[in-house]
């Protein structure tokens, strides 16, 4: 189970969820006001643009740090559930930011950043929101350990296939500021783990926090940028984000249903699908676009957080019902 990233196991089921819910509640707030101070004092982050790569890569090492071996040996148990849920990862969202930025027409740069989120790979919250949502755990884990390790050789091509009509894609370049903000770190984080893992375990509990707050900067910098055109566009890209966010929740768990994968892997393909890794789509875009273009990834980074915590919920509340009627 991760936020951002994992934390070491509770001593009892309810505490875990305890620790869950606290981390889901938090993490939205701490973004969206972070997003607030970036748009009331925007100069205070005016020279950090070159800096939101590196801040991901903090997030990314802290991912990392948070895998372990069992997490690889669970996509060799369950090949068939890890390649539907990649599949269908990596085609539901990219076609969905696509066909919402023609249905909404979008301005380029805010088309290209809708698109550009859903290129990205799953959320670093899906896995908790998973486990509130009493969905497979291990699935999740997979599915999103698999997703990231392929981020460097599927969202650059698929960015230039969707989005290349809005705007000139350098896929190229892409490829290699993944490799070093996405890969790299995360492999780093998950040498660390092998080598120090006994001694890491007394921080483990603190790197949710630590990438939530880095998160929660990146937004602040992505809001500062386009402050000024944040009046026009806010309402029009919290459209966008919701109806992204939405529709890949719902197919996520569709997906689930057809392949037969039972009601907790389909929950877990909810979120697998419909949250995105915001933070890396708010660096491509920040780098590869304009600060306007990362808009979208800054709203989605709260909204999937919020939605996807509210999804949790009404799943949970199913799966109790089901389970006293089958009692």
């Amino acid at each position: 189970m991760r936020t951002e990233t994992e934390t070491p196991a509770p001593t009892s089921p309810d505490a875990a969820e305890r620790t869950a819910r606290r981390a889901v509640t938090v993490f939205p707030v701490l973004v969206l006001l972070a997003g607030a101070l970036g748009l009331l004092t925007p100069g205070t982050f005016a020279d950090w643009k070159t800096s939101v790569p590196y801040l991901l890569g903090i997030v990314m090492f802290c991912m990392g740090l948070t895998m372990t071996p069992v997490d690889f040996k669970g996509v060799a148990q369950r090949p068939w559930a890890v390649l539907l849920g990649l599949v269908a990862h990596y085609v539901i969202m990219p076609g969905l930011g696509w066909l919402i930025a023609h249905a909404l027409n979008l301005p380029p740069q805010l088309a290209a950043g809708v698109i550009l989120v859903g290129c990205a790979p799953s959320g670093t919250a899906s896995n908790v929101v998973t486990y509130l949502a009493r969905g497979d755990v291990a699935l999740s884990v997979s599915v999103a350990t698999v997703s990231t390790m392929l981020a460097p050789l599927v969202t650059p091509p698929l960015t230039l296939l969707l989005a290349g009509e809005y705007l000139p894609v350098d896929a190229g370049a892409m490829v290699g500021d993944i490799l070093k903000t996405v890969l790299l770190p995360v492999i780093a984080g998950l040498v660390v783990r092998l080598v120090a893992g006994r001694w890491l375990a007394r921080v483990l509990g603190t790197l949710p926090w630590l990438s939530a707050a880095t998160i929660a900067v990146i937004v602040a910098v992505v809001v500062a940028g386009s402050a000024a055109a944040i009046k026009s566009a806010a309402l029009l890209v919290f459209v966008a984000v919701v109806l992204h966010n939405g529709l890949g929740l719902a197919l996520g768990y569709g997906a689930g249903k057809l392949g037969r994968l039972g009601k907790p892997a389909s929950r877990a393909m909810a979120f697998e699908v419909g949250m995105q890794n915001s933070g890396l789509a708010a660096s491509l875009a920040t780098a590869h676009f304009s600060p306007l273009a990362a808009l979208p990834s800054a709203v989605f980074s709260v909204w999937h957080n919020v939605s996807g915590a509210l999804v949790a919920a009404w799943m949970s509340y199913r799966s109790r019902k089901d389970e006293e009627r089958t009692a």
